[in-house]
This record gives C-alpha cells, structure tokens and sequence, in this order.
C-alpha cells in the first residue's frame, strides 16, 4: 500500500494559453539560458563567485526506494546522475546504482509485476503533470513501452494480485473526469472504464482481493473529506464503506486482510487524528481501531505479499516513528532501530524478510534502508543502508539540525490555537542578530518537517540567515481541527499566523526583526505576497514560486477534474458572497501595499498554478512601478525539476537574498 497522500496524486494540468514573453516591453531587461528555455527579466546576470560558492550544495543527490526486484536480493530506487531523476537497481547495501531508464524527463513512481520481473512506471512531459504509463522489462535490450493513449493524464497504478492486470486512474474518457481503468499489461487494448466519475470528481484504486474480483477505491473529495468504495468487477456494484453522508472525514484505504473478510483503513472517524482501523464487510459493520492510544497521525505503510505483517509510520510532531503489525491479531510493536528523521515509501521484500523504506534526516537526504525481519509478525533485526547518496563533498555532521518551537499567536487567548508549531534553523558562529527567512509550505495542508535541505542549509551558511518552517493553521499532522482553521472565509487567519511569528522574531536577540524575507512555493505562494501585503513594513523581500495571485482567476482557469478539489478548500468562487471574499483577499488586488522586493519563479507548463498567475501579478506590480524580477522556464511546470534550471533558479535566489535581505556583499567572499 502508498502512501495515502500518494492517492492524491498531483492535481491537474492547463494549458498555457499565453505568449512567454507577454509581460516584455521596452523597459524590461530580457535574456534567456539553458536553449532558451529558461526566461529572466530583470534578473540580473548571476556573478560567478555565486555559481562557483553554490556549486557543491547544488550537487546534493538522493536515491528514494520505489520497489524491489522479483528476487527480493535487489531493489529499485530513484536518482538522478544526469539532469533529472531515473530508475536504478541497487543489488546489495552500498552497492552500484545500475540506470536502467535514460530519458530527458523524470520519471514518477514504480510498481513491480508480482510474481514477475515487469516494471511499470509513470512520466510525463515538461512538467505537464499529464503522466502516461510505460513498461519496462529490467535486463532486457527492449525499450520501455507507453501503455497508454499519449494525451490524458494517468497514475495511481495498481497490479492485480495474479500480476496480469492494473487498475489506474485516468481522464482518457473526456480529459474532465477521473475515472478508474483496468488494463491487462501485456495486451493495452483491453483497456476499459470500471468506474465512470461524474465531471470534477476524483476516483482512485487502492488494492485488489486475493480472487481480483473486487477492488477497494478512494473517492477524494478534498483534505477533511474522502471516502473508501468497494467495485464489485464482475456486477460492477459501488459499496460505500467509509466516509461521506453528515460527518465527512479523512478516510484513506490501507488493504484487504488476508482472509478478505474486511480491510484496514487509516481514518479520523476516532478523533483527531488518522488512526489505522479495521472494519469487516458485514452489513452496519463499524471501524475497531487499533491505534487509539497514539495521539498522532498514521500516515503511510504497507502489508507483506501474505499479508501475515504489515508496517506503517506515525508522525510525531513532524518526526516518524515506524510500527510492525501482526495482521491477524492487530498487536502492533514500535521500532527503535530507526534514526530520528521522515519516513517516506515503504515496502516488504517478496518473501516478508524485510522491509525497504526511504528515510530523511536534517543531515543525510533522502536514502533507502533495508530492515531486517524475523518470522514473528512482530520480530525485527538490525537497519542497513542501502544506498549512501552523494552530498556535493559536504560535511553533512556541520549542517544545523533544527529546533521545534512553538509562538503565540493573534487569537491564542480568543479560542484559537495555543501556539503555532515552527522549525527553527539557527546558523552558526554568527555574531549579533541575523537575517531571517521564513519558508513557508504549500498544500495548504502541507506540513514542515525536519527534513535534509540543501538549499536551507545553503542559506545558513553562505547568507548566514535562519531559516523559520512555521506551520500556520490549516497545516496537516496536528488533529482535523486545526486542518480547518483555514478554510473558507478564514483564509487570511494563516496570514496573521505570519504576523504573530515576525511579533515572536521581535523577541528573538539572536534574530533580526529588520531583516526578515518570506519565501513559498504554490500555496506558501500565495501566503508570500499576502504576507507582503499586511506586513511590508516588517519585511525585505519576497519569493513568490508557482503561487497563487488571484483565487477566483485560479479558480476558473486550473482543469476542470481537479477545480472543485480546490474549492473545497478555498471556498466556491460560484456564490456571490465567496466571489467577493476571494477576490479581497487577493494580494493582486493590492499590489499598492508591496513595498518589498519581489522575486516572481515560473514554470509554463504548470498545471496545478496556471502560468497566468504569474503574469498577472507581475504585471501589477510593473504598472504601479515596483521592483519584481520574473524568472519563466518554458519546459517546466509546477516547480522546477531539471537541474539546470533549478541551479539558475537557486543562484538567482542567492543573489536576490544578498542585494535585499542581507544588504551589500563584499565581492571577495
């Protein structure tokens, strides 16, 4: 079983529509690299002092498990030697990282044939988010080959347990709806609709039954709503087994159990937070939750091919604590073999002997791990490492390990929350108080953990600048309450929770308060220029990345199958009165009130954050006379993902700190 927000794959795609020098005129300094898909104006030309001091933090890989081999004495993980990411085999801890794929764009997510070697994995092109999905035999001399039809939009792959067929999501029927197709993998052809979504809405597969008649499905309606199906394949009946009617919840499908007499689930139906329960088939049958007494959320995990054990991860205050479960008695037992960090995609080895994960830390990036297993469900041994991922000759010991923190905030004494939780990177030998940038997630129900950052690092020691991860209201890992805090009407609640942190910055000796930039990508977008609005006066600059100018042109321009997943959040730019919400607090109604810097990054072929949004607030910023620079890279979409954009993208960044956070560089250093 993924990861449930990996049920939520990526949200949509548009189509840009308008001309990528549209912005130009006569008083814009234009210039173009990379072939002239990346476009900057009126950023200046990067010093090469810059490109050479960054060149080690930008040379910073990982390696993420996606699957194991047939064998289970190799496994697949994802790197990138070249520009961006691909599939390589790893046969033993530290050994070889073998390409097996080599195409100019990156690849998604693995999934491997059981009971076979055949690899299928997800690509799209540009960043379009319109992912097709193609096999791959390892080994072999035969290319991979696209299994699908080329122009819609398709994930969530998912294999049958014979091995012969997949179930995924796709908009092939009418590019609006996300509907659940089958596939035997070796005949495309036979690809067919099993379930038809009505228009916007969004249908996932999530795990067949051990006869493949039956499949569980994830109806995602938005972030405190989803609701887990059952599809009868041969009489093609809809069985709601979760979610949904007066009290909607968070409910995400785990797996059936070994006897297929009901299935695991992760949900808040208990509480605050996602617990992992079972419920049975039976009719009026409710959840037993096995997780009750942890007070956090479950949030990712997987069952062995028996399905006798399974593991799964809690996320304790932005850290992971891994769990083993004997399936049939739900006895579950913690691991302590596992160092503090973020647990992503995890998976047990074909015979149930190990268990593959990726793991994070503040100091080592993104790394596969290998668990040693007994034959008790519960019974674990020592942890290895896989693959040891380069960090540009780095001392990784030296990078500064961040400190959770909690701030009041503007409604703490009013019924609101007791405190904003905020990871705090302080750097080191500094003297005096320090320059601040504060990052800011995206999501909105994103959440920031302790994890390796480069660029954050980066910052720490060449800028010598903090950096401040808060988790404003409306942030995931904190209960279904403070999720909600957010939605609707109370939108600019989160931008207050800004406010209270640059009141909390003010008390801070070590920290600067008259040095303070705010940086965010897609929503922590939105939350940068909204935050330039209400406090430029408390602030030097702003990074806006992919984010959001406008609610209601956003609204109406991002794709048709993802725009009422968006409104479920944001509110309904429909009725009247949420029109008129959305467009106040809208910072491109306001471009009078930034007075601060403002650095504008692109990608064209965005398809969540339509490029249009960009546009736009530059535009505005340029017709009230503002200092904006806008960086636009024509083959990328929603955020960069080849490296020879990112590293412009990064070095511009650097520069744009320097001239307006920092103050005067001396050219030496």
């Amino acid at each position: 079983m993924k990861h449930p927000q990996t049920l939520v794959v990526a949200l949509g795609a548009l189509l840009a529509t308008s001309a990528p020098f549209a912005l130009a005129d006569d008083a814009v300094e234009r210039r173009t690299a990379n072939n002239g898909n990346l476009v900057m104006e009126d950023v200046p030309e990067i010093p090469d002092r810059i490109v050479a001091d960054l060149n080690r933090f930008q040379n910073v890989r990982s390696a993420s498990f996606q699957a194991w081999a047939q064998d289970g004495q190799g496994l697949y993980v994802r790197t990138r030697f070249g520009d961006v990411p691909q599939i390589h085999r790893v046969d033993h801890p530290g050994g070889a990282r073998t390409q097996l794929t080599f195409f100019d764009e990156p690849t998604g997510g693995v999934t491997r044939q059981p009971k076979g070697s055949k690899v299928l994995f997800t690509m799209d092109a540009g960043g379009s988010e319109f992912a097709q999905i193609f096999a791959l035999e390892p080994g072999s001399s035969e290319e991979a080959v696209m299994l699908t039809d080329g122009e819609s939009r398709n994930g969530q792959v998912v294999w049958d347990r014979a091995g012969d067929s997949i179930a995924y999501q796709s908009t092939r029927r009418n590019g609006a709806s996300n509907d659940v197709w089958m596939m035997q993998v070796d005949n495309p052809e036979t690809a067919e609709i099993v379930l038809e979504a009505p228009d916007g809405t969004y249908w996932l597969p999530a795990d067949f039954n051990s006869s493949d008649t039956r499949l569980l499905i994830l109806n995602y309606v938005g972030n405190a709503d989803s609701r887990i199906h059952l599809l009868d394949l041969e009489s093609r009946e809809l069985t709601l087994l979760a979610g949904g009617g007066d009290a909607p919840g968070v409910n995400f499908p785990f797996g059936f159990d070994r006897e297929g007499e009901g299935f695991f689930f992760i949900t808040d139906q208990g509480g605050e937070f996602q617990q992992l329960a079972w419920q049975s088939f039976a009719d009026g049958a409710e959840p037993e939750f096995i997780t009750g007494d942890i007070p956090w959320h479950v949030e990712n995990g997987a069952m062995s091919e028996d399905r006798r054990k399974a593991a799964f991860a809690v996320n304790e205050d932005g850290f992971s604590r891994l769990y083993l479960m004997d399936v049939d008695s739900r006895e579950i037992r913690a691991v302590d073999a596992i160092p503090t960090g973020v647990i992503g995609g995890m998976s047990f080895s074909p015979d149930g002997r190990q268990l593959a994960l990726t793991l994070n830390t503040a100091q080592t990036p993104s790394d596969t791990f290998v668990l040693a297993l007994g034959g008790d469900p519960l019974e674990f041994g020592g942890l290895e490492r896989w693959t040891f991922s380069e960090v540009g000759g780095l001392d990784t010991d030296s990078f500064v390990t961040p400190d959770l923190v909690h701030y009041p905030t503007f409604d703490s004494n009013e019924g609101g929350p007791d405190s904003i939780p905020a990871w705090v990177y302080r750097p080191q030998d500094t003297d005096g108080p320090v320059p601040v940038i504060i990052a800011i997630h995206g999501g909105p129900e994103g959440q920031s953990r302790p994890t390796f950052s480069s660029t954050y690092q980066m910052w720490l020691q060449k800028l010598g600048a903090a950096v401040i991860r808060p988790n404003v209201r409306g942030s995931d890992g904190y209960g279904k309450t403070y999720m909600g805090l957010d939605n609707g009407f109370k939108r600019e609640d989160s931008v207050r929770d800004i406010g209270a942190l640059l009141d909390w910055i003010a008390t801070q000796p070590d920290l600067d308060e008259n040095r303070v930039a705010v940086f965010g990508g897609s929503y922590g977008g939105y939350m940068v220029l909204a935050s330039a609005v209400h406090y430029s006066d408390r602030l030097k600059a702003a990074v806006d990345i992919v984010g959001i100018s406008n609610f209601v042109t956003f609204l109406e321009n991002t794709q048709a199958y993802r725009r009422d997943l968006r409104r479920a959040e944001y509110g309904d730019e429909r009725d009247p009165a949420m029109r008129e919400h959305l467009e106040a607090i809208s910072p491109n109604r306001h471009v009078d009130k930034i007075t601060v810097p403002l650095f504008v990054v692109q990608g064209q072929n965005d398809p969540r954050v339509p490029v249009t949004e960009a546009e736009q607030i530059v535009a505005a910023m340029r017709d009230h006379g503002s200092d904006v620079w806008y960086m636009n890279a024509l083959n990328e979409g929603h955020g960069y993902s080849k490296k020879e954009n990112r590293d412009i993208y990064q070095q511009a960044t650097m520069l744009f700190f320097e001239k307006f956070l920092v103050g005067d560089v001396d050219e030496e250093m």
